[in-house]
């Protein structure tokens, strides 16, 4: 893979990190939202609409943490194969 896949999918999982985390909560919150196809977690009730915007949240960190080292070996790789 190169560098221009791992910035789409990190941009990809981020965007659906934020619209599914943060942003479904404060719809949640300010607009009375309660689900639409573009924030399924809101059709949750109360509580469990909240647990899982923050699983979303923690599960996009993490494969973002695992894009950002994948991209590390990459550019190390290809550094060395230069040499």
């Amino acid at each position: 893979m190169n560098e221009a896949w791992y910035r789409l999918l990190s941009i990809l999982v981020f965007t659906v990190g934020f619209w599914e985390g943060p942003a479904a909560i404060l719809h949640r919150i300010i607009g009375d939202d309660h689900g639409t196809t573009m924030r399924p977690v809101n059709y949750l009730d109360a509580p469990w609409n909240y647990v899982a915007s923050a699983t979303v949240i923690v599960a996009a960190f993490a494969l973002l943490a695992v894009l950002d080292k994948g991209r590390e070996k990459a550019l190390a790789r290809g550094r060395h194969a230069s040499s």
